[in-house]
């Protein structure tokens, strides 16, 4: 990515509010002193348009007949990316702390599905969805996020595209610096 769409991407995020900073705990169960609040950004869809219109370009070659999103962060990522690629959008969603197809939603035989979420640190929520879309017979093809969390150390079966690769160190609750276990920890959801 040229340096100057990185930084529109780093704007679009600062405008929006969307990156914070204090103590956090993420989903993982790490603590960051940062923490990217995509939220913030999906609450307006001309910043998510232009995000997606910016991260469509690096999806080219994986080209897909249907759109998964875990729910809830990856929703509105996943619903716009399938909107400007022209193709069906499904979601998964927690059923007894596990992600699970519901609604009866389904994929036919061979289908070629693309994962979109709006942040990835570790990659849990991923693994899950590309194990359910093998599970119901379809094929994954490449997994999409707005940020990669992990600076490009995540890695899936099928190739992993972000629009911005990020490092923020993460601490195991017993490790956490001295300066970030001053600050009551918030876990902010996604």
């Amino acid at each position: 990515m040229s340096s100057s769409t990185q930084e529109e991407v780093l704007q679009i995020f600062r405008d929006s509010r969307a990156l914070l900073t204090g103590h956090f705990v993420l989903r993982s169960g790490l603590h960051s002193g940062h923490f990217f609040q995509c939220a913030q950004v999906c609450q307006y869809l001309d910043k998510v348009t232009r995000l997606i219109e910016l991260l469509r370009p690096k999806l080219a070659q994986y080209p897909c007949d249907v759109v998964l999103a875990p729910a809830m962060g990856g929703l509105v990522v996943g619903q716009e990316l399938a909107r400007q690629l022209g193709v069906r959008f499904i979601f998964v969603e927690k059923e007894n702390d596990r992600l699970v197809l519901r609604r009866n939603f389904s994929f036919q035989p061979h289908e070629r599905v693309l994962i979109a979420e709006d942040v990835v640190t570790r990659g849990g929520r991923v693994l899950e969805c590309l194990e359910i879309v093998k599970k119901h017979g379809a094929k994954p093809v490449a997994v999409a996020a707005l940020v990669d969390r992990s600076g490009g150390q995540t890695k899936f079966e099928v190739p992993f595209l972000s629009l911005l690769e990020l490092t923020f160190p993460t601490y195991p609750a017993d490790q956490l610096p001295p300066e970030l276990a001053k600050i009551p920890a918030t876990k902010p959801g996604s």
